[in-house]
């Protein structure tokens, strides 16, 4: 960060803003000074990798304005605007009126502007910044110091636009705008109701409209997840920012027929549709096709219309029709393969054959923690006891609470009794880090205690956080005004507390690990599930009162008179 000197103006240049009408005496409004303007790097390397995080700063000072009688305070009529530039003398600026005295830019933010400075994509050059204080559009503005930032802008690619969670994480999943007009279209592999959001590559999130209804989209900060229908599985999905609407066609099933018939099984997590069959000859032509249920916003998300589906041959790739055309499939001779329509890149859709069986690979359900509790396991056994479970299939995360006491560390296992395939430390501490598949490194474990394990197969993260001597509970009786601390009890793990039972809790209760509203456990019959729906095993109770246990390394809990 570089040291700004900061110029001063004299008072003598005051303004004359207003006049008293008693006997004719002036009040003037004096103390606009240049601003010291300073920024946090004087380089700056743009990506989409960067694009959200906050890579320059820029901050200055406020002038004082004061008036010449002392009475009177003066008024709120300051206004900085930050200006942006390619050349020293500001002959062409970009311009940002600022309420504060700091801007922090994401890498998105900052490539917009070099956007519009018309700054050539991967090519370094100099922005020079300034701040333009002013009091009034008949008065002159003053200028801070200027600030050079060499940056180098990423090309922003209006050709894909980006698939983001909930949480604005980006997915990996893209849409294609093949002609760059707005339009974006392709398949996604979804489960029920999934929310998301699409990032353009300028950096602008679409989201659902929080007041036009479903399947209408905007930018506004209020804007809503867009929300996928119950149904899961393979949707062709249109997100169309100059109708301002996006839609889905759900695929619940595809026919092949001609030299190869049957029904195929979709891959949802490879976005891929799969049919085994066996091949008499090398060359064959078939047809692909189906009933679609089409989304948008005439039919809302309570009920879509029957569309028929079908795919043809377009060059090597393969495209979407209503008539099912010719597509042609070689294999290398008679022999059992697996047809594939891989409809995972946007941008180019295929069918082909690959030769053997080809199942789709299921996450396992829990991952086991060999060696996390080995201090008090008989003769010190790495046992196959306590498992962390799988809450989110399309991230490939898990998550659950675990007794750690380890002298060695542990891993991670994908079945019990396995010790082949397992996931190995790659890089981290005992808090978080990387994951490594079949390593020879331990993940260290945090010391002894009760812990949140979250780990993510998908990223190849992991990350233990400390459990206090309460967890929580909210919601029942329905009421959620706060968190009520549940006490541990003598077993690691293990939290029991005495409840009263007054009435059915209307959307049921949660439990939360730490004294905050995130993260929880949910479920039903008497299981908990790391973010799970709401319990509502309350409802079978009559009014009374009963002891609450969880047990949360088991995922249990129960109500006893």
């Amino acid at each position: 960060m570089r040291t700004i000197k900061r110029i001063l103006l004299s008072l003598c240049a005051t303004l004359l803003v207003a006049a008293c009408e008693k006997d004719g005496d002036k009040i003037y409004l004096g103390g606009l000074e240049e601003s010291g303007l300073m920024a946090t790097t004087d380089n700056v390397v743009l990506s989409m990798e960067n694009s959200k995080q906050i890579v320059l700063s820029l901050a200055w000072n406020n002038s004082t304005l004061v008036v010449s009688n002392p009475t009177m305070s003066a008024p709120n009529v300051l206004s900085n605007t930050i200006q942006a530039s390619t050349s020293s003398n500001f002959a062409t600026v970009v311009e940002s009126l600022e309420a504060s005295t700091s801007r922090a830019y994401t890498g998105s933010e900052l490539n917009t502007v070099a956007k519009n400075l018309k700054m050539e994509p991967e090519t370094a050059a100099t922005i020079y910044f300034r701040i333009k204080s002013s009091v009034g559009s008949n008065i002159e503005p003053v200028y801070s110091n200027v600030v050079e930032v060499n940056v180098t802008p990423y090309l922003i690619d209006m050709g894909v636009g980006f698939i983001l969670d909930k949480d604005q994480i980006d997915t990996g999943w893209k849409l294609a705008s093949p002609d760059w007009n707005g339009i974006y279209s392709g398949f996604m592999g979804v489960t029920g109701w999934y929310n998301f959001l699409l990032q353009e590559g300028d950096g602008s999130v679409w989201g659902n409209s929080a007041t036009d209804g479903a399947f209408v989209i905007t930018t506004a900060s209020d804007m809503w997840k867009c929300w996928f229908p119950e149904p899961q599985g393979c949707y062709y999905t249109v997100v169309n920012t100059v109708k301002k609407q996006w839609s889905a066609l759900y695929f619940p099933a595809l026919t092949v027929s001609g030299g190869i018939t049957g029904e195929m099984t979709f891959n949802r997590q490879e976005v891929k549709w799969l049919l085994p069959f066996t091949a008499t000859q090398a060359n064959m032509s078939i047809q692909i096709s189906g009933t679609g249920t089409q989304y948008d916003y005439s039919t809302g998300d309570g009920g879509g219309t029957n569309t028929p589906v079908a795919f043809a041959q377009n060059g090597e790739n393969i495209t979407l029709t209503e008539v099912a055309g010719n597509i042609s499939i070689s294999v290398a001779g008679a022999g059992d393969y697996t047809l594939i329509l891989d409809l995972s890149n946007p941008e180019a859709w295929t069918c082909t054959a690959v030769e053997g069986s080809v199942e789709e690979e299921k996450a396992p359900t829990e991952l086991y923690l060999p060696g996390i509790n080995d201090v008090v396991t008989p003769n010190n056994a790495w046992l196959f006891d306590q498992f962390i479970r799988l809450y989110d299939e399309d991230k490939l995360a898990y998550a659950g609470v675990a007794y750690a006491n380890s002298n060695w560390g542990y891993k991670m296992a994908t079945e019990a009794g396995n010790w082949t395939d397992m996931y190995t430390f790659a890089s981290g501490d005992a808090t978080n880090g990387t994951l490594e598949w079949a390593g020879s490194d331990n993940i260290p474990a945090p010391a002894e205690g009760v812990y949140l394990i979250e780990a993510s197969t998908k990223d190849m993260t992991y990350k233990s956080t400390a459990l206090g001597d309460n967890i929580y509970y909210s919601g029942l009786n329905g009421d959620w005004a706060a968190l009520t601390p549940i006490p541990a009890t003598g077993t690691p793990g293990v939290y029991a507390i005495s409840v009263t039972i007054t009435q059915v809790s209307e959307w049921g209760f949660k439990i939360y690990p730490f004294n905050d509203w995130a993260p929880h456990f949910g479920g039903s019959k008497d299981k908990l599930y790391f973010n799970g729906s709401d319990l509502k095993d309350d409802a079978a109770l009559a009014p009374g009162t009963y002891t609450l246990t969880v047990n949360l390394p088991a995922g249990t809990f129960s109500f006893i008179p």
